[in-house]
Parts: structure tokens; C-alpha cells; sequence
């Protein structure tokens, strides 16, 4: 696939705007159908694996989604450095197919390791759609981009919510073909992800990321060392240079994550964009991993199942039911101020929780608020990080980000587990809420001031 960029400087700038339009209705479009793939697989992927692995191992086994996810974000942004978005997304979407197949036939075979490597690359759909919130702020104007970043985040909620009413459906579908009992729900998740990875390859035109750098590249075309980013293309003013010479644009050869780290070691506002998406997502994957364990002490069986889905059902609305909200606050007070925001909620969150003991209503305050917090970190993270970094290794950065975010969640959800069983629930809330103190020093560090896209 040919990677290199030629285009006249003296042709016509593209309807940025048009463009970027048209990718956000797509994105959105295929973050449901994504989610749906997604949250659907989640929904029985432990009652599968405990049927096929047992219980003890029904955990792991999610985790190896959580794994997966994390691992395969580095050969997706890989390619995208290389290739544009278009590439990565379908090839992770593709990835996530692969493992809902697997999932399927380790379900008819009952061999626990392909189980395993099943979930492993199922997580390639969750790759995907995190990824797809990058993808949303290529093109975006600096004042939006937290809005239209969190727009494409908050889509990600329909398929969560619509998901597990799928589920049940897809077991009595397929039951009927012969497939074993839980894992039709799989079978869904393969076609929904085939489906998103075709609606991408043939409709993301053109690619945002390789525009975005189209338009960096003719809008400094004497310039020596790349932009710390690109310009904002629908409000960069068009240059008249004396010369017609085509203007090549090629991705850098060793965008992987070595080249991430030195970019982000040397750029404040880039760390603490990914320490925000990192220790965001660590404190509410400890915390929230547990709550049914909570619930499960002080509720009878028959009982607990539906106190699960009610307290959880609040989190996960936390989580993104309100992301365009956190979106324009990012745009209106700033990407700083969203992140301590959403430190202070996870910081109140463990506070509620914690000190809850066995009052539901209580516990599922906590709970909302843990989403909330969440939610601040996430995107006023995702959108510090995007305008923090050049646009040759956006990718690459990201894909660290998200690697590192994906990382400490699987830990965050394996250390739970023990301290809930020597400590209790109480101390781990405490635990959780030390861990999100270091992210407001380094919010509150001074660093360089002037435009994101000139930082560094």
C-alpha cells in the first residue's frame, strides 16, 4: 500500500469541514454497530469460559479480552502510522472477528487454550473503537475537538446499552444451527464486527489522518523539522509559495512505540494526557471489578444478579452517557481542568463507595460518580494527548496510550482481587483513591504556555 502523499501546492484545499462531517456520521455509525459487537461478547463471556474453563478461570479469561485490547493497539497504530486510519480500524476490526470465531468453535470443542487465544483477539474490537475516538479529532478545529472526540465516545453507549438485549436473542437464533449454548452471542459479535470493517473500508474517504498531514505539509512547505502538530485544516490560512513542486508526505519508517516514548517524554502536556487516561481507567477498573463481589456479601443469589445489573447499569451511564457534556466543558474550561474535574470525582467516588458498607443506594452513587470521574479523564486525556504531539507519530502515541491504559486496567483488575480478599472492599477504595493523587500534582505542574500545537 503506497504511503506516500503528493499533492500540488498549488491545488485546491479540500472542504475540511465537509470531510470531517462526513467521518464523524461514520464514526458514530460504526462505534454502535462496533459497541454492539463488543458489549454483547462481554455479556457471557464469563458464564462461557466458566462452563468450558470453570469458574476459577472465567476472570482470566475475560481479562485476556482486556489483554488483547491493549496488546493489539501497538500493530494497529503501527499501520495507521504508516497507511491512515482506514487500514488500522478494519484490520482491528477484522482481528476482533477472528476471535469471536474462535470463541464459537472453543465453545463446540470445549479446548480451554483456544478459548483463550479467542478472547485474546476478540479485544481487537475494543482496539477498534478506541482507537475511533482518535480518529474523530484529526480533522477537528482546536475548540471543538473535545466535543467531537466525545461525541464518538458517547456513541459507544447505544451499543452498551442495546447489547445485552442481544444477547438472549443470539442464543435462541443459533441454537437452532447447533451451536452450544452461550456461544451464539459470539457468532453476533464476529458479524458486527465484519460488518463495521467493511462499512469503514469502503466509506472512511479520505483518510482523516492522512489529510490532516496533506494539509500540515502544504501549510508549512519550507518548514525544516515537522509541526509539533498540525495546523487546525479548517481555519489554516492557504500560502501562495513561489514554487509548484509536488509536496511528498511520508510517514516516518520507525513510528513504533520506542519513537512514541521520546516524543511523549519530552512533551509535559502529552504525559499527562496518557497518565490521565491511564490512572482514570486504573481507579475505576479496581473499584468498579469488585462492586458485584460487594453486593454478593450482603445479598442473597437470587437477589444479587439483579442488584449487579441496576448498580452497573448506573456506572456504565456515568461512564458515557454524559461524554458530550464533558466534551464542551473540555472545550470551554480546558483540558487541565476537566482532568483535576474528573480526579476529584474518582477521588469522591472511592469516598462514597468505600464508606457505603452494604447501603445499595449509596453504593450505587459511588458508582455513578466513579463513571463520571471516568468520563474527565478519558476524554480531556484523549483530546490533550491528540493536539499535544506532531501528526507524523499521532498514531504511534496513541496506540502507547492505549497500551498503557489497557495494561494498568488488566493489573488493576488482577491486584483487586487479592486486597478484596486479605483487605476488604473499604481498602480498596482507599488504595484506589491514593493512586489518582500523583495525576493532580502533575496536572497542577507549570508547564510552557501558548497553543497545545505548538507545545514542546
Amino acid at each position: 500500500m503506497a504511503t506516500d502523499l503528493t499533492a500540488p501546492r498549488t491545488a485546491a484545499r479540500p472542504d475540511v469541514a465537509s470531510i470531517q462531517r462526513r467521518t464523524l456520521r461514520l464514526l458514530f455509525t460504526t462505534q454502535i454497530i462496533g459497541g454492539i459487537g463488543v458489549t454483547i461478547g462481554i455479556a457471557v463471556g464469563a458464564l462461557l469460559a466458566a462452563r468450558i474453563a470453570g469458574t476459577a478461570m472465567a476472570g482470566v479469561a475475560q481479562s485476556a479480552g482486556v489483554v488483547g485490547a491493549a496488546l493489539l493497539a501497538v500493530p494497529v497504530t503501527r499501520i495507521m502510522a504508516r497507511h491512515g486510519r482506514r487500514p488500522g480500524l478494519v484490520l482491528a476490526y477484522a482481528i476482533g472477528a477472528v476471535g469471536g470465531v474462535l470463541v464459537v468453535l472453543a465453545a463446540a470443542t470445549h479446548w480451554v487454550p483456544l478459548l483463550f487465544l479467542g478472547m485474546l483477539l476478540f479485544g481487537g474490537g475494543t482496539a477498534a473503537n478506541l482507537q475511533a475516538r482518535y480518529t474523530a479529532v484529526d480533522l477537528a478545529e482546536p475548540a471543538r475537538r473535545g466535543r467531537q472526540l466525545s461525541l464518538i465516545v458517547w456513541a459507544t453507549t447505544i451499543g452498551a446499552v442495546a447489547a445485552p438485549n442481544f444477547a438472549a436473542l443470539a442464543d435462541r437464533v443459533t441454537s437452532g444451527w447447533g451451536l452450544p449454548a452461550l456461544a451464539g452471542p459470539f457468532a453476533f459479535s464476529a458479524a458486527a464486527f465484519v460488518l463495521a470493517a467493511v462499512v469503514l473500508l469502503g466509506l472512511l474517504r479520505p483518510d482523516p489522518l492522512l489529510t490532516a498531514r496533506r494539509l500540515a505539509a502544504a501549510d508549512a512547505p519550507f518548514a525544516g523539522p515537522p509541526p509539533a502538530t498540525d495546523a487546525p485544516a479548517a481555519t489554516a490560512a492557504a500560502e501562495t509559495p513561489p514554487a509548484v513542486a509536488p509536496v511528498k508526505v511520508r510517514a516516518p519508517r520507525t513510528a513504533g512505540m520506542r519513537t512514541a516514548w521520546s516524543v511523549v517524554r519530552g512533551r509535559p502536556a502529552a504525559r499527562l494526557g496518557i497518565a490521565a487516561v491511564a490512572v482514570g481507567h486504573l481507579v475505576m477498573v479496581a473499584v468498579m471489578a469488585m462492586t458485584p463481589v460487594r453486593l454478593g456479601e450482603s445479598h442473597a443469589d437470587a437477589d444479587v444478579l439483579r442488584l449487579v445489573g441496576i448498580v452497573l447499569s448506573l456506572h456504565i451511564a456515568g461512564m458515557y452517557a454524559f461524554s458530550p457534556v464533558v466534551g464542551w466543558l473540555t472545550d470551554r474550561l480546558g483540558r487541565r481542568a476537566v482532568i483535576l474535574g474528573g480526579v476529584g470525582l474518582l477521588l469522591a467516588a472511592c469516598a462514597v463507595a468505600g464508606t457505603a458498607g452494604h447501603h445499595t443506594p449509596r453504593l450505587s452513587v459511588g458508582l455513578a460518580l466513579l463513571g463520571l470521574g471516568w468520563s474527565g479523564t478519558m476524554v480531556a486525556g484523549s483530546t490533550l494527548l491528540s493536539e499535544s504531539v506532531p501528526a507524523d507519530v499521532r498514531p504511534s502515541v496513541q496506540g502507547f496510550c492505549d497500551l498503557i491504559m489497557g495494561l494498568a486496567g488488566a493489573a488493576a483488575a488482577v491486584v483487586s482481587g487479592f486486597v478484596m480478599q486479605l483487605a476488604g472492599y473499604p481498602v480498596l477504595t482507599l488504595l484506589a483513591a491514593v493512586a489518582a493523587v500523583p495525576l493532580v500534582a502533575l496536572a497542577l505542574r507549570p508547564v510552557p504556555t501558548g497553543a497545545p500545537d505548538e507545545e514542546g
